[in-house]
């Protein structure tokens, strides 16, 4: 019997090593499959083998200076990282395992990442709907009009952050509700 894919929002969270998608690489991404209810069906996460010589030029400044811990841990993982185009291939079967037609991105400032989906994994984008769930205007509306403010933790590690990106949007719904 095939299993019912009941997979609906796609979170995603990547590490990079700067926010220009022309000038900057992927260094982590982290995806879980959802429902409506914002239930995990399944988890992927992989680690992106990344020129060490873009990352010394690309990874400096403030940013990284104030977070020096995830800046350190990514760099030490980059060794044991995989070529882009097998994490897409890896990415893709997950969809495929998880959604049906349409696969909704979700996430915090998930434009950002779809800038860097579309640069580095085509095949991916081809995939996702052009509709996305961005919990960042959630969190506009809540702290401009309602003042009301949700602390999520930021450990800029993918996994960590979709999670609180998700406990985010139960957290602005449960206020509404």
């Amino acid at each position: 019997m095939t299993k019912q894919k009941t997979g609906v929002l796609l979170w995603v969270d990547l590490e990079m090593t700067g926010l220009s998608p022309e000038k900057d690489r992927i260094l982590e991404v982290a995806a879980i499959a959802t429902n409506w209810g914002l239930e995990e069906l399944g988890t992927y996460t992989a680690v992106v083998k990344v020129d060490e010589e873009l990352m010394k030029k690309r990874m400096v400044g403030e940013f990284w200076e104030k977070n020096r811990a995830s800046y350190e841990a990514l760099v030490a993982q980059n060794a044991s990282g995989l070529a882009a185009a097998q994490v897409e291939k890896e990415l893709l079967q997950f969809v495929e395992q998880h959604f049906g037609d349409e696969v909704y991105l979700a996430g915090n400032s998930i434009h950002q990442d779809r800038k860097f989906i579309e640069r580095e994994w085509p095949k991916l984008d081809k995939r996702l709907h052009y509709r996305m769930l961005d919990v960042s205007a959630w969190k506009i509306f809540f702290e401009g009009a309602l003042h009301k403010h949700f602390t999520k933790p930021e450990q800029h590690r993918a996994l960590d952050d979709i999670r609180g990106s998700i406990e985010e949007l139960k957290w602005y719904l449960k206020s509404i509700s």
